[in-house]
């Protein structure tokens, strides 16, 4: 079944500017500049005011009318990226070897050392405009930040990812480095 036309409307706080060229969109806001290609998604942007955006697919099936929230979703999460900023903390687990994470180059580096007593360091180069710090509230965690919700959650993915216990049975070796919060920088 087709749908003739569906809409979803995008509500723009103050201070924030989206311009929107080609289907490659720029938010701007007071923590910075964000961009996203958008142009293998087929929808149509229609600038009510500066406050509101349409976004608009016509002719469009199940699936294609499914993208709209998406593009919607994509760029609210851009909008408050550039207002607020987003922040992972991440929780250090271990039963008999303490890990040691090391941050290097000012934020961008994460070294994880002695992950189960091995001797290998595993380094992961967090994705940019992520910085990386060690938490001085809370023993063994690490807190991400950023202006980009995909950069700063994919970072804290790659390393989970890079902690992850093999060859072992999974239900004794519960080490690793997990996300245990998820929010903004700037409480309301």
């Amino acid at each position: 079944m087709k749908y003739i036309q569906s809409t979803e409307n995008l509500d723009i706080p103050e201070g924030v500017t989206v311009e929107i060229k080609a289907r490659n969109v720029t938010v701007t806001g007071p923590r910075g500049t964000l961009k996203k290609n958008l142009s293998h998604v087929d929808v149509t942007f229609t600038k009510v005011s500066d406050r509101q955006i349409k976004v608009h697919v016509h002719h469009g099936e199940r699936k294609h009318v499914a993208s709209l929230r998406t593009v919607k979703s994509l760029i609210a999460n851009m909008i408050t990226g550039v207002t607020k900023g987003y922040k992972y903390k991440m929780r250090y687990v271990y039963a008999h070897f303490p890990i040691n994470v090391v941050i290097n180059d000012g934020g961008k580096t994460v070294e994880i050392r002695n992950f189960l007593g091995e001797k290998r360091v595993r380094i992961i180069h967090v994705l940019e405009g992520v910085t990386a710090e060690v938490s001085t509230a809370q023993k063994d965690e690490l807190v991400l930040s950023g202006n980009s919700l995909e950069n700063v959650s994919q970072s804290a993915a790659d390393i989970q990812q890079i902690c992850r216990v093999r060859n072992k049975d999974i239900r004794k070796f519960l080490d690793g480095i997990y996300v245990s919060e998820k929010g903004v920088i700037a409480e309301e």
